[in-house]
């Protein structure tokens, strides 16, 4: 299975959150945009979709920023994947082609076993595991400059 770029982003930008933690210096989506290679629309719209998830928290004004939330911090990574993802099925069998064997496949039911393994997987770790020390020492982001 393959995420999208969107979630791509989406837990790239937890997981930064989480390195800089709590009372690390305030964080935006520019300074995560350059981070993880990507513009700062694209984090900004997966940051939008992680506040009303209740994920991330957003202040605006001089001392705002983006903050990782104790639900951001907890939640399993397949739970959020799901909520990022929807449930696609990993093959469209029944798209703008419908597949002739869609009838008697047993592809489809085994897809969607491993699916929901991927994601039982997925469920053993949070993001702050998946950040914790010394895995990403790197991705600090400093403070922004005034």
């Amino acid at each position: 299975m393959q995420l999208t770029r969107f979630s791509d982003l989406a837990l790239r930008a937890m997981m930064l959150l989480s390195a800089v933690g709590p009372d690390g210096p305030r964080v935006t989506t520019g300074a995560i945009a350059v981070k993880v290679n990507a513009s700062e629309h694209h984090v900004a719209k997966a940051v939008t979709r992680l506040v009303e998830l209740g994920c991330v928290r957003a202040q605006r004004g001089r001392t705002g920023g983006i903050f990782l939330t104790d639900t951001g911090r907890s939640i399993p990574v397949g739970c959020l994947i799901r909520l990022l993802e929807g449930d696609r099925e990993v093959v469209d069998c029944a798209g703008e082609h419908p597949c002739p064997l869609i009838a008697g496949c047993r592809l489809r039911r085994a897809l969607a076993a491993a699916k929901e393994a991927f994601y039982r997987e997925l469920d053993e770790y949070t993001i702050d595991e998946l950040a914790a020390s010394p895995t990403i020492p790197l991705t600090i982001i400093s403070a922004p400059t005034p």
